[in-house]
């Protein structure tokens, strides 16, 4: 194998029984129960019209505005899979569109986290992929490589590992580590639950949180007194 150029099979990858697990916890509160450490920032956005985009990650590395190695993940896909390529966060070209997309469906890949632009918009909205990319151009991607399939990669600092565990909804994307997929899980479904009762207190004009008093007071700022 050649560093920079190569196709690996993934060596393993989290069950889909976590897959379906993590479905219905907001990437909100996964990321608060990660300490905010595991997101790949703000600029990944949702390009599809609506859904939860979950699944195990096979990953790619691509050189900016590449597919390439894309096409390659693709076609190494099975139902459930959900590609993440790092292309650098270039959004001169874009890394893939419409036709490609639903071949992706067709074999029942989950979705797309794409470090790099897409094209064909409206495409994306039409078929309701869970997709997430950096943003849109009209110009159309290079097939030359090199690339590398299933290696280690990093989008804004949030690091993927093949067969890790991909979230994202309306608020981003995050990565949970094949490793830490049950703590993980156990600490978000307490933090759901919990603000799930905060929220039933809030309709009901019952939660008065103090909280920021004692932090202002403990920074040193003057209050005035209590009505």
């Amino acid at each position: 194998m050649t560093i920079g150029f190569r196709v690996r099979s993934r060596p393993r990858a989290v069950e889909q029984a976590w897959v379906e697990k993590f479905r219905e916890l907001p990437v909100a509160n996964v990321s608060d129960s990660m300490h905010r450490m595991h997101a790949a920032g703000a600029q990944l956005r949702p390009m599809h019209r609506s859904g939860k985009l979950a699944g195990r990650a096979i990953t790619v590395k691509a050189p900016p505005g590449d597919n390439l190695m894309l096409h390659k993940a693709i076609d190494m896909a099975v139902e459930g899979d959900v590609i993440v390529i790092d292309a650098g966060g270039d959004v001169t070209n874009a890394l893939m569109g419409e036709m490609m997309l639903a071949h992706a469906r067709g074999r029942g890949v989950a979705g797309f986290v794409l470090n790099g632009a897409i094209r064909d918009a409206d495409a994306f909205l039409e078929m309701n992929v869970p997709s997430f990319a950096v943003g849109v151009t009209h110009r159309g991607p290079y097939k030359n490589g090199p690339g590398e399939i299933n290696c280690p990669i990093a989008i804004g600092g949030m690091v993927v590992m093949p067969g890790d565990l991909v979230l994202g909804d309306a608020d981003g994307v995050v990565v949970i580590p094949i490793d830490d997929v049950a703590e993980v899980y156990d600490r978000t479904a307490a933090k759901h639950a919990a603000e799930h009762k905060q929220m039933e207190n809030i309709k009901a004009g019952t939660h008065k949180p103090t909280w920021f008093n004692e932090a202002l007071t403990k920074g040193g700022c003057e209050l005035p007194p209590e009505p």
